[in-house]
C-alpha cells in the first residue's frame, strides 16, 4: 500500500514537472527570437565584460557598461547620420524649398483665402465630414495606433534582450556552477559538452561582430571607389558613412544592409530621373555592387570563416543560408546554435549513451581454430 502511495506521490510531482516544463517551452517558443538575440548580445559583450571586470568591482556596473560599450559605436554612427540628414534638411529649408508660394499647385489667391480667418469660418464643415472622409480618417488613426503599438512591442522585446544579456553577464558563472553541481556526472561529460558549446557560441556570435566590422570596411572601400566614377550630381552621399552603416545593419537578420543601400539607391534614382536620366547606369551599378560585393559575398563566404573556427565551414554556411528561411529573422542566429548543439552532442554525449567502444583491428591465429570445439578459442594478436 505504501509503495502505491509513493508511486502516486511521485507521479503527481512528475506531472507537475512536465506541466511546468511545457509552460516554459511555450514561453521560449513564443519569444524565441528575443531569447536568441539576447544570447547573441551576451556573447558579443562577454569579452568586454571580462576585461572591465578586472578594474570595476560591482559586476552589475561592469555588465551595464559592457552593454553600453557594445551599442556606443552604432549609436554614434546613427547620431552622425542624423546630424548630416538634419543639416541637409536645413539647407533645403533655408533655400525656400518649403515655401508654399513656390509650389506649382498653389497660387497667391489660394494662399490668401487659406490665410484669411473669415474665409475659414465661412466654410461649410459638412462637405468635409462625409462618411468616406470619416472612414479615411479613422483608418489613418488606426494605422497610426498600430504603428505606435508596434514600436511599443519592439521596445519591450529590446528591453528583454538587454535584461537577459545583463543577467547572463552578471550571473552566468554562478548559473553554470549550479548546473554542474546539480546535474554533473563523474566522467565530466556535461562539463565537457558545456565548454565545447560555449566555446563555439563565443566564436559564432563574436564572429558576427567581426563580420560587421569587415563588412563595413568593404562597404567604405567599395562606395568610395564608386564615387570616383560617379556622374556629376549622382555621387553617393557620405560614402564612408553609408559603408559603415551597412556594416552595422548587417547584424540585423533578413533585411540587414538593405535598410541602408536600398533607400540610397532610390534616392540616387530619383535624382537621376529629375536631372540626367542618362546617368541611371550608375544607380544600377551601385545596386549591383551593394547586393553582390557588400551584402551577399561577406554574408555567405566571410561570415562562416570568421565564425566557425572549430566547425565545418560548409555546414556553417548552410546553417546561415537556410536558418532565416526556416525560422524567420532570428534564424541567422538560431540555426548556427542548433548546429553547435547537435555536433557536440553527437561527438561527446551520444557515444556515452550508446556505450560504444572504439573498434580495434585484430587478426585471428589459425592455430586457435583447433580449440573452437572446446570453447576455448581466443582472438590472437598478429604475430611478427
Amino acid at each position: 500500500m505504501s509503495e502505491f502511495r509513493l508511486s502516486r506521490f511521485r507521479l503527481g510531482w512528475w506531472s507537475l514537472g512536465f506541466t511546468l516544463g511545457a509552460a516554459l517551452l511555450y514561453v521560449v517558443y513564443s519569444f524565441v527570437g528575443t531569447f536568441v538575440f539576447g544570447v547573441f548580445i551576451y556573447y558579443a559583450t562577454r569579452p568586454i565584460y571580462r576585461r572591465l571586470r578586472r578594474v570595476i568591482r560591482p559586476p552589475s556596473l561592469a555588465a551595464a557598461i559592457s552593454l553600453f560599450a557594445l551599442a556606443l559605436p552604432a549609436l554614434l554612427l546613427v547620431v552622425y547620420a542624423l546630424s548630416i540628414a538634419l543639416n541637409e534638411l536645413l539647407k533645403y529649408v533655408n533655400s525656400g524649398a518649403f515655401d508654399p508660394a513656390r509650389w506649382p499647385l498653389l497660387d497667391q489667391e489660394t494662399l490668401a483665402r487659406i490665410a484669411d480667418p473669415a474665409t475659414l469660418i465661412s466654410l461649410d464643415p459638412e462637405q468635409y465630414l462625409s462618411v468616406e472622409r470619416l472612414q479615411s480618417l479613422f483608418s489613418s488613426l488606426g494605422s497610426a495606433a498600430d504603428t505606435v503599438a508596434f514600436v511599443g512591442v519592439g521596445a519591450v522585446h529590446l528591453f528583454v534582450m538587454l535584461a537577459l544579456a545583463f543577467y547572463l553577464l552578471r550571473d552566468g558563472g554562478r548559473l553554470s556552477r549550479w548546473a554542474l553541481a546539480r546535474f554533473g556526472d563523474d566522467r565530466g561529460i556535461l562539463e565537457a559538452y558545456g565548454r565545447a558549446v560555449d566555446r563555439d557560441f563565443k566564436g559564432i556570435f563574436f564572429g558576427n561582430i567581426l563580420n560587421a566590422v569587415l563588412t563595413g570596411s568593404i562597404g567604405v572601400l567599395a562606395y568610395s571607389i564608386l564615387n570616383v566614377y560617379a556622374p556629376a550630381g549622382l555621387r553617393i552621399p557620405a560614402a564612408p558613412l553609408v559603408g559603415l552603416l551597412a556594416g552595422v545593419a548587417s547584424l540585423i537578420p533578413i533585411v540587414g544592409m538593405k535598410l541602408v543601400y536600398v533607400p540610397v539607391a532610390l534616392y540616387l534614382a530619383g535624382i537621376g530621373l529629375l536631372t540626367d536620366p542618362t546617368g541611371l547606369w550608375f544607380v544600377a551599378v551601385f545596386a549591383l555592387v551593394s547586393f553582390v560585393v557588400v551584402d551577399t559575398i561577406p554574408d555567405l563566404v566571410l561570415r562562416p570563416y570568421v565564425s566557425g573556427r572549430s566547425l565545418h565551414v560548409g555546414s556553417l554556411m548552410i546553417a546561415y543560408t537556410f536558418g532565416p528561411l526556416l525560422f524567420g529573422w532570428y534564424g541567422i542566429f538560431l540555426a548556427p546554435m542548433l548546429l553547435v548543439l547537435v555536433v557536440h552532442f553527437a561527438r561527446l554525449v551520444l557515444p556515452e549513451l550508446l556505450g560504444a567502444k572504439p573498434i580495434q583491428p585484430y587478426a585471428v591465429d589459425p592455430g586457435s581454430l583447433a580449440d573452437v570445439d572446446t570453447g576455448e578459442a581466443e582472438d590472437a594478436a598478429p604475430q611478427d
